[in-house]
């Protein structure tokens, strides 16, 4: 699809029950190759209100199964702040102020976070409901120069861990570029188990990721996923 509505966080407040500013976000995996400085992201409103957004960039690694995020001056999004009318876009442009070390890829996320105006406050009697706070968030990439295009399954291996007294499903990418995970489940003597329908998430360059397994696996199962939009097993590692 070419744009995808991104809500990520909901932040609850009294006000009236309402989340007519609904704001679309294409492309919803922006990147910037070695020879590009600058892309372009898109912001439209297609709710009822104006919607007051500002957009922030971090720093995004994975250490331990998890994801971490820190300022970082490597890239900028332009306009900051930005305020996007009914019916209306917004170009923010997403600029690389160095360039990146020669067969690497740097990751990122944009943070857009909704900024409640003065006229949303006054809208609707105090405490007649719930007012939502809207969070987006977006994946950013940018590579260095020689870096291999694609990421291929080789590079992927998958195990079941326990942390806590809970079974996980970890994934370990040893390729030069990100892979995205949607579609993932096991199979089994016929039967499967699945993951996630759509998107289960993002693992890194040289990182883990692990997600909650909905029941501890008996053995023997096979793992299978579209990896960047390519159907295909993931194969097993050892323990």
């Amino acid at each position: 699809m070419p744009f995808a509505l991104l809500l990520i966080l909901l932040v609850l407040l009294p006000a009236a029950a309402r989340a007519d500013s609904s704001i679309l976000i294409w492309p919803i995996d922006p990147r910037l190759e070695h020879d590009q400085r600058a892309s372009a992201l898109w912001l439209e409103n297609r709710g009822a209100r104006s919607a007051l957004l500002q957009v922030r960039i971090f720093a995004w690694s994975q250490r331990d199964g998890e994801e971490h995020y820190q300022a970082q001056r490597e890239v900028v999004g332009s306009p900051p702040m930005v305020r996007v009318e009914p019916g209306a876009r917004q170009l923010v442009r997403l600029t690389r102020l160095a360039p990146s070390a020669a067969g690497t890829e740097h990751a990122y996320r944009i943070l857009i976070d909704e900024v409640p105006t003065p006229q949303d406050e006054a809208q609707g009697p105090e405490g007649s409901g719930i007012r939502f706070q809207m969070r987006y968030s977006v994946p950013l990439f940018l590579a260095g120069p020689g870096l291999p295009a694609g990421a291929g399954h080789p590079a992927l291996g998958w195990r079941q861990v326990e942390a806590g007294g809970k079974a996980y499903l970890e994934i370990s990418n040893a390729g030069p570029r990100h892979v995205r995970l949607t579609r993932v489940a096991f199979e089994r003597g016929g039967a499967s188990l699945a993951m996630d329908e759509g998107l289960l998430g993002y693992v890194l360059p040289g990182s883990r990721m692990r997600w909650p397994l909905p029941r501890p696996l008996a053995g023997g199962e096979r793992l299978w996923a579209e990896v960047n939009g390519e159907r295909g097993e993931i194969a097993a590692v050892p323990r």
